[in-house]
């Protein structure tokens, strides 16, 4: 058998075949630390712990959570929330439980302290009013799924331990648009959650994060990003975790599902802001994400190219093995992406996400992250 190539199907070849193998290297280096994780021991050892919650205009949110928060099975804890500037009844709301509730911590901001965009101040100065050195992170719009929620954040803590990540899905609701958050949610977690777990921690999420007060206090908080709106949780991750400072925390009851966006328009807004803080991450975190990415961009496109060029290669043994050689190349790539995104969902308690559909997911986010990612990158995105 034999191919005599142009160049221009040459390259398209070396761009596919390049772009396969660094997919299958992802998949089954990196990804499947998440997707094939086993639980570790846990510490039983619980110190007290501060949760904060920054909230503005959050009443009917403040509604679910605070039940929840207040419910959960831990010895010793506090709730520290934030009032931004609320103009409706939260602030009323939190005054009442305040008088019943000696967990209640609560920290009023007005419209004249807040010189800064964004959530960074109303969440350092929750911080700075918290009680305990022990601090989780979550949002006003969040709901933890069970009430071992801090319960067993803590027990990911060991004796060298600073920060701990974790996952923070979306609620299931009907609708293309949900979907699409629920997996790029997904997606985005087996990237920080698998390099995590390997040991080079460059983010978490701030509905579901946990680390020392000490560490916030001894890195100057948010001060060297304070002019960018977002940030408050990867850019700080990405500053300040190591390899033996981070530990992940993955397990179904441990999931604070957050109330996802309903128009494109502002889940659009919210991405925008996710993808301006990623040029601000360090260098070699930088590399590995866009080689990730580039890999994606290259795969689809020459694959695509592969089928639909068959004349541009010269091939003596007939078309119908090629089409049986490059249809073998993609087999693999779905089963190995299939099998990871499945097992990782598993573990972090996905489910309806229609996985099988993950090449068309792709497609979409790959275009829709490029187009996205060079817009913020220009365009900087203004408040939270």
């Amino acid at each position: 058998m034999t191919f005599n190539f142009n160049e221009l199907s040459f390259y398209i070849l070396v761009i596919f075949l390049s772009a396969w193998l660094i997919q299958m290297l992802y998949h089954w280096i990196l990804f499947r630390r998440l997707a094939f994780y086993k639980k570790q021991e846990k510490n039983t050892s619980y110190e007290p712990v501060s949760v904060i919650i920054c909230a503005r205009d959050a009443y009917e949110y403040l509604l679910d959570l605070i039940p929840v928060a207040l419910s959960q099975d831990y010895p010793e804890y506090e709730l520290v929330i934030v009032n931004d500037c609320s103009q409706d009844q939260t602030e009323e709301y939190l005054k009442d439980l305040a008088r019943n509730n000696p967990k209640i911590n609560i920290v009023n901001l007005t419209q004249s302290l807040n010189f800064f965009q964004g959530k960074k101040f109303p969440l350092s100065m929750g911080i700075k009013s918290a009680k305990y050195d022990l601090l989780l992170l979550t949002d006003a719009d969040c709901v933890p799924s069970s009430d071992q929620w801090i319960k067993e954040m803590v027990s990911s803590y060991e004796n060298n331990t600073e920060i701990v990540v974790a996952y923070g899905p979306y609620f299931e609701r009907k609708g293309l648009l949900n979907k699409l958050i629920r997996f790029d949610t997904l997606y985005i977690a087996m990237q920080y959650l698998s390099l995590a777990l390997a040991k080079k921690p460059y983010m978490g999420v701030g509905r579901n994060l946990s680390y020392r007060k000490s560490t916030f206090m001894k890195n100057k908080g948010f001060t060297s990003h304070y002019n960018i709106p977002s940030g408050d949780d990867d850019l700080f991750i990405s500053q300040v975790a190591t390899s033996k400072n981070t530990k992940v925390c993955i397990d179904s009851v441990n999931r604070v599902e957050s109330e996802p966006k309903r128009s494109w328009g502002t889940w659009i807004r919210q991405k925008k802001r996710h993808y301006s803080t990623g040029v601000k991450y360090k260098p070699q975190t930088n590399r590995i994400l866009g080689l990730l990415l580039g890999s994606r961009l290259a795969y689809y496109p020459t694959l695509i190219a592969l089928f639909l060029l068959p004349h541009a290669f010269n091939i003596s043994f007939g078309k119908i093995y090629y089409f049986i050689i490059i249809g073998l190349f993609a087999l693999i790539h779905y089963i190995t992406q299939f099998v990871i995104y499945h097992k990782s969902a598993k573990q972090l308690g996905e489910k309806h996400l229609g996985l099988a559909f993950t090449p068309i997911y792709d497609c979409f986010f790959m275009i829709f992250t490029t187009i996205l990612g060079v817009w913020s990158t220009i365009f900087k995105p203004k408040g939270w």
